[in-house]
């Protein structure tokens, strides 16, 4: 009998058990959802864990809203969903379809191994012409009449040397014991929990290619809008400065510095402009839509706060045994060491029972016959040139590799939290830092503005505030982007990647957008 099966990952509270949905993982949420909606919501999604998706939900989920925020205006600006862009990635990638045949593929290895286990039935048939040179047919002068009365049509076969027999057979044969056979179950066992593992693994890097495509959008779409205002006020600089040259009150060295300006402010137009196409054709192929990203507005982004401390790593590392890379480390020793014990049951006996039942049928009758057989037969290995030693000594130097692989992982999940915690408090330093500069700036702006009106000022130093305000904001957008996938990646190395965090992500872009 086939036994129930769940995969321990060493992740807490996560046990896999065959294909699950995970459709729900990511349903799009509105930042202006109340908190309680937003918990009910992701209370009922999993989180990543190489589960199936549901297609019939997920065609649900690309129906949903938008996360909107309102504008400067008044007017909502809708933003593309993250959690739906990520749920639309589940169902349209390729590579992770790939991930998810694989791993039904390698699942069925497990009842391939069980079928090893159980009763082996089969049944044959034949038919048997023969033509043959015997007694008989070298005595035709012999007739069995004289020795046995009425015997001479069942020895008429044997007189023509002819005989036309039909047969067939049912065999069983059961294994009784063979240790080889129950450990290929364990071995196949845990080869679909790593295949299951590796599909886990796989949708962890689909969330973060999602992720960081959707956010570099974001940010080429601010770009844009906000570089489009710095292109007006550098050309209202140009004509400024080409108007005091014209009038004898500048010269040619203001304006070259005018137009260089405004050349450079274009160049990293287009550029954003490439950045944004890329991010898109990135985030088409990942789900299948094109997303758009038309607002290009951006809220009071000194009133913006961030949550959460980086200061102390002790928890975060210790949380990196969930990581799903290290999970699939240790499954890979489990296959090794359950491998290893395969190779070392060669050395042990099996004992099968077999029992059969075969007819035959033929046109002489002293050939018919039927038989029923039991037997029981022992095999046991005595010496196979070195074949079974030299078998164990590989499979337990896969496992010393396979160790070393796991112990890698984790060092690697350690190393990421490190360097993503030291990333976050630099992002955290800088968005302050951003937030004062931004303030110092306006309030710098706003004295120029007022000194020009006074005369106390030129309307070149008014543009020259107004476009560094512009590259403070730029640069402020800029370094959120990378505190969020520092975040991301964070969550995504202590192995808790999920729902929430696609929200929280959500809610931030949305109070930038104002």
């Amino acid at each position: 009998m086939q036994r129930p099966r769940t995969l321990r990952t060493g992740l807490p509270g996560l046990l896999l058990s065959g294909p699950l949905l995970i459709a729900q993982l990511f349903a799009p949420l509105a930042v202006a959802q109340a908190t309680t909606l937003m918990d009910e919501i992701d209370a009922s999604l999993p989180a990543l864990d190489g589960r199936a998706v549901d297609a019939a939900r997920l065609s649900g989920a690309a129906t949903l809203p938008e996360a909107a925020a309102p504008t400067a205006g008044g007017q909502a600006e809708t933003l593309p969903s993250l959690p739906r862009l990520f749920a639309l990635a589940l169902q349209n990638d390729a590579d992770l379809a790939s991930q998810r045949y694989d791993a039904e593929a390698t699942a069925q290895q497990v009842p391939m191994a069980q079928a090893g286990l159980k009763p082996q039935i089969s049944a044959s048939a034949g038919y048997v012409y023969q033509e043959s040179d015997n007694y008989y047919t070298d005595n035709p002068a012999y007739d069995p009449d004289n020795e046995l009365s009425g015997a001479s049509d069942d020895y008429q076969a044997r007189y023509q040397g002819v005989t036309r027999d039909e047969t067939w057979q049912v065999q069983l044969t059961q294994p009784l014991f063979s240790l080889e056979r129950w450990r290929k179950v364990d071995k196949a066992e845990a080869q679909s929990d790593a295949a299951q593992l590796t599909v886990a693994v796989a949708e962890r890097d689909l969330a973060l290619q999602v992720a960081k495509a959707y956010l570099d959008a974001f940010v080429a779409s601010r770009k844009l809008g906000l570089l489009a205002s710095k292109q007006e006020s550098l050309t209202l600089q140009v004509k400024q400065a080409q108007r005091a040259y014209d009038l004898g009150v500048g010269d040619r060295i203001n304006l070259l510095e005018a137009q260089s300006r405004l050349d450079q402010a274009v160049a990293d137009t287009v550029s954003a402009e490439n950045e944004l196409n890329n991010a898109l054709s990135m985030l088409e192929r990942l789900t299948g839509q094109l997303p758009q990203f038309a607002g290009s507005g951006l809220g009071d982004l000194g009133g913006l706060t961030l949550s959460g401390s980086w200061d102390e790593p002790e928890p975060w590392l210790a949380r990196t045994v969930n990581n799903v890379e290290v999970a699939l480390g240790k499954q890979q020793m489990e296959i090794a060491r359950a491998d290893t014990g395969v190779r070392r049951a060669g050395r042990y006996p099996e004992l099968n029972l077999n029992l059969s039942y075969s007819d035959r049928a033929s046109n002489d009758p002293f050939r018919e016959s039927s038989d029923t057989s039991a037997s029981l037969r022992l095999n046991v290995p005595i010496y196979q040139g070195g074949y079974t030693s030299a078998s164990v000594k590989q499979g337990e130097l896969a496992q010393q590799a396979s160790q070393a692989g796991y112990i890698n992982a984790l060092k690697l999940a350690r190393q990421e939290v490190r360097q993503r915690l030291r990333s976050l408090q630099g992002d955290a330093r800088q968005i302050e830092a951003l937030k004062r500069s931004i303030e110092s700036a306006s309030l710098f702006l706003e004295a120029a503005e007022k000194g020009e009106q006074l005369g106390l000022r030129d309307l070149v130093d008014v543009l020259n505030a107004r476009a560094d305000l512009y590259d403070l904001r730029i640069q402020f957008v800029d370094v959120v982007r990378q505190y969020l996938l520092d975040r991301l990646n964070l969550q995504a190395a202590v192995g808790d990647l999920g729902t929430q965090d696609l929200v929280d992500s959500m809610a931030l872009l949305s109070r930038v957008s104002g």
